[in-house]
């Protein structure tokens, strides 16, 4: 591991390779470079410090050089153990911004990098999954002292600022970017359901076609997954806990069962719903030989990894981010890069078009917690409706389209009651 300019990074070396990954997605990622220049012309950062906690690939890494463009002092950490790419690290910190990252981290110096990306005491923050804020509420507070708020990315970390917010904990306002309609439409359902098919392709090589297909949560996030199964010829299973997404999903062509029996039909498993031990040990007893599980919810917690080991008799690593589990009776099970995220633990992560927009929603998020935390009270603030139509916006002229306005006359009929 290297440290060079106050950052830790695996190897300086591997900048250059880095370099060719971020150009390429800043030039795949419109809305973002029209920000950019916005940011360059009213400097909206200027002499704060801001630390980011993302999946540190390319598009993170361009989003962090568009927040550096506004005045930031950038610092910036990975959210995943597995998904952070070491040429990308090397590169940024070529291009001025503090790295604390390296890929595959222990527990311990995962947490450690976390801690050192916060020692600069940043006013604003960048979340993934809630571990800088919840840092920065337990045993960091200290660390604390000049933020003014950020932006949560995921349902996972949204999900934890509410149960803070419910309990009179959080202490300054964090934006849910996750619940924007350009978030969860796009990110979520078109995102997800294209870059979890590409990290299960590429890692296991096999045919999707005539395969069932297991989806364990329909929400955005699922509906995509669930959308591309169908679209690679998979037949496709959903299991809910939530009555009316279970109607949805029957309406949308898909059966619907309880977990118990769509783990004996399966032949491929994508947990996408936030919680733990949605796949465990007595839905392993009755999988097929050769199931092959992934997960696709921010933490490793969705397949319940401890049962399945209790249940086996030997475990190796047969393919790179395929770990075969052989169980007592002699059948075979299959986890996807260590039951981590699968799309960027084993691949890429989102296209970046599609990134393009939520990182978008991501920076002017930023710029309006910095204009506005006095008022926003320690809360889980919604994006303004205002910022996510505009990335909208920006997306339509970057493809050269756009909409319809109102008339004054058509504005004037909505806005009546008695004239209709």
């Amino acid at each position: 591991m290297t440290t060079a300019t106050n950052s830790i990074v695996t190897d300086m070396a591997l900048a250059p390779d880095g370099h060719l990954k971020i150009d390429w997605v800043q030039a795949h990622m419109p809305v973002l470079n029209r920000i950019r220049e916005q940011f360059e012309k009213e400097q909206p950062f200027k002499g704060l410090k801001v630390t980011i906690s993302l999946h540190l690939e390319a598009k993170t890494a361009y989003l962090a050089k568009v927040v550096k463009a506004g005045g930031a002092e950038v610092t910036i950490t990975g959210s995943n153990p597995l998904s952070t790419q070491d040429d990308v690290c090397a590169a940024l910190v070529e291009d001025g911004i503090t790295v604390f990252a390296k890929y595959n981290p222990s527990p311990e110096e995962y947490k450690e990098l976390l801690i050192k990306s916060l020692e600069s005491k940043p006013d604003l923050i960048i979340d993934d999954g809630g571990d800088l804020v919840s840092l920065l509420h337990s045993e960091r507070k200290d660390l604390a002292v000049n933020v003014r708020g950020g932006a949560e990315e995921t349902t996972t970390g949204i999900l934890r600022l509410k149960a803070m917010e419910k309990d009179g904990k959080l202490g300054f306002p964090m934006v849910a970017v996750n619940d924007a309609y350009c978030k969860y439409l796009f990110d979520n359902r078109y995102g997800t359901g294209q870059s979890v098919w590409d990290g299960i392709n590429r890692t296991t090589n096999l045919v999707v076609a005539g395969k069932t297909v297991v989806v364990v949560g329909y929400g955005w996030c699922g509906k995509g997954v669930a959308m591309r199964a169908k679209g690679l010829g998979a037949n496709v299973i959903v299991t809910e806990i939530d009555a009316i997404k279970g109607v949805e999903a029957y309406m949308d062509g898909f059966a619907v069962m309880p977990m118990i029996e769509a783990a004996k039909l399966g032949d491929f498993f994508v947990t996408v719903t936030g919680n733990r031990d949605v796949i465990r040990g007595e839905h392993y007893k009755v999988m097929k030989d050769g199931a092959i599980l992934s997960n696709a919810g921010h933490f490793d917690v969705e397949v319940n990894k401890p049962e399945l080991e209790a249940l086996s008799s030997s475990k190796r690593t047969v393919r790179r981010n395929i770990e075969e589990y052989q169980l007592t009776d002699g059948r075979k099970v299959y986890i996807l890069a260590e039951g981590r995220l699968v799309n960027l633990a084993a691949g890429d992560g989102h296209p970046a078009e599609i990134m393009d927009m939520t990182f978008a929603l991501q920076a002017m998020s930023l710029k309006h917690v910095n204009d506005s935390y006095q008022s926003l009270g320690n809360t889980v603030v919604n994006v303004p409706y205002v910022l996510d139509e505009q990335v909208a916006r920006f997306k339509l002229e970057s493809l050269g389209t756009s909409v319809d306005a109102l008339s004054d006359e058509q504005k004037a009929y909505l806005d009546s009651w008695d004239e209709h």
